[in-house]
């Protein structure tokens, strides 16, 4: 029995269930649904806020590097999900994954830990989302009362858990009903929408990026990077590197859309194109709209929650009728964010469920809509209550330190798949397995290394929880023993 925790879950079975259309989901995706998807996952909360706060605090102009380091290391992670994707074409992402390379408890693990990166990642972009959309209203005269739209709770590194005085976030919580309503009602109508918000959020960068550009005072550009202050992190090349790792939360996302394989109608194809292009353009656009605001706004001014509102208001009147369009495209960027991260956990919960390590009502379709109804419906009260309640910066770190553990994971998989499987077909094969797979998984526990200690001991915590529940349930209920 105790041999059971080891147990794969063979490869040819995930790929017959992966074939099965009897199973519920209906597959309408193609390849520019999932680019569009992963993008609508990846930009927001990273570019609109945190690109100017790591300029100012750790890298200067030279956070385009800093894009560059961290979008390198994002690569080797999606390299190793697009092998997966596409050889292992179903719902459950970096889980099913785990589960047919490192066993049924490593695969636990992982499952329960995505519930870090996508059930609390969609509540810490509901927050931020929350703060823009307050802002946004109290531009036209209409005010929402603190009480109603901060956390009732914060923590404090010196005193712990402390009352805010608020009651609840809601505007954060409507738009985690929202989204959640979306996916409830089929993937094709969320997929429309994300479509229709990731247009707006690009167009509104690449306005920025066009006549920002005119108005860039090369001096600011200089020195390009910054002399270091003695401080190891603060400018120079070691500020570089560690603008490299805050900034690294601005690519959390593209990952989700391995989830939705079964839901594709060509995923050998269209799940690589779906990963990597998505990653790849965000990268783009983040050098191309960090190196338009640290050129038209000093770095050191750049310290403040909406770092691209700041330099339009710098350009004078030459931008400053872009001021409310950069409100809209942020507040429609993180609205893509939530549903994108809300449609994934969903999935993850229904991969979990077939296989008997969750109760079988998480697995059901709906008979209309097609989507896992009782799951997206869970997911989503879950995650508007955490929204609701707590503040942006402890789900903040929470999400950070789940994604990462999920990409140390999916990138030791494919090494060891390569190895028990190397004769397996691979319709996309991660080029420099051995290097790919090794420096992916290194770059994401050494950023993982430098988080703080009390979101560690949440994760461990998290991860105690996790391990009662499987052991109370997961294994007794599993149908591979």
């Amino acid at each position: 029995m105790l041999f059971s925790i080891f147990a794969r879950k063979p490869l040819s079975v995930i790929q017959e269930e992966a074939g099965d259309e009897t199973r519920g989901f209906q597959r309408s995706l193609n390849g520019w649904n999932l680019l569009l998807l992963g993008i609508g996952g990846v930009i927001g909360a990273g570019i609109f806020v945190l690109t100017g706060q790591a300029s100012a605090q750790y890298a200067g102009p030279a956070i385009a590097i800093s894009f560059i380091l961290s979008g390198i290391a994002c690569t080797f992670a999606a390299l190793c999900y697009a092998e997966l994707a596409a050889m292992i074409p179903i719902s459950g992402s970096a889980y099913t994954y785990a589960y047919a390379t490192l066993g049924q408890l490593i695969a636990w693990i992982i499952g329960w830990d995505l519930i870090l990166e996508y059930l609390f990642g969609a509540s810490t972009v509901a927050v931020g989302w929350s703060g823009y959309v307050v802002s946004f209203l109290k531009d036209f005269g209409i005010t929402i009362p603190p009480a109603l739209s901060s956390a009732p709770f914060n923590y404090l590194h010196d005193q712990g858990w402390v009352k805010t005085g608020a009651i609840l976030n809601l505007p954060a919580m409507l738009i985690v009903g929202l989204c959640s309503w979306l996916l409830y009602v089929g993937i094709k109508e969320s997929a429309k929408f994300n479509n229709a918000i990731v247009v707006v959020k690009l167009t509104v960068l690449a306005l920025f990026v066009i006549f920002g550009a005119m108005q860039v005072l090369p001096d600011n550009w200089v020195p390009f990077i910054p002399e270091n202050t003695g401080e190891f992190g603060h400018f120079g090349w070691s500020g570089i590197f560690r603008g490299a790792g805050v900034i690294f939360f601005a690519y959390i996302g593209f990952d989700s859309v391995s989830s939705l394989a079964q839901e594709t109608k060509n995923p050998q194809r269209d799940m690589p194109f779906g990963i990597i292009g998505s990653l790849l353009a965000c990268t783009i656009i983040y050098i191309a709209v960090s190196l338009v605001l640290t050129g038209v706004v000093k770095y050191d001014q750049l310290n403040v929650p909406d770092p691209i509102a700041v330099a339009v208001n710098a350009a004078g009147d030459s931008l400053r009728w872009l001021r409310p369009f950069i409100k809209i495209g942020a507040i429609a960027g993180l609205s893509s964010v939530v549903l994108v991260l809300l449609m994934a956990q969903p999935r993850i919960l229904f991969s979990m469920s077939r296989d008997g390590l969750l109760p079988e009502s998480a697995a059901r379709i709906h008979p209309k809509y097609k989507t896992p109804y009782i799951s997206t419906v869970a997911t989503g009260a879950l995650a508007l209550i955490i929204a609701g309640l707590f503040p942006i910066g402890v789900l903040g770190e929470l999400v950070s330190i789940g994604t990462l553990l999920a990409f140390v994971l999916v990138c030791s998989g494919v090494l060891v798949l390569r190895v028990l499987e190397p004769d397996a077909h691979r319709p996309f094969r991660a080029p420099f397995v051995v290097p790919v797979s090794i420096l992916g998984a290194l770059s994401a526990l050494s950023q993982m290394l430098s988080l703080p200690w009390d979101t560690w001991l949440r994760l461990l915590l998290w991860m105690g929880l996790g391990l009662a529940v499987y052991g109370l349930y997961g294994r007794r209920h599993a149908k591979i023993k």
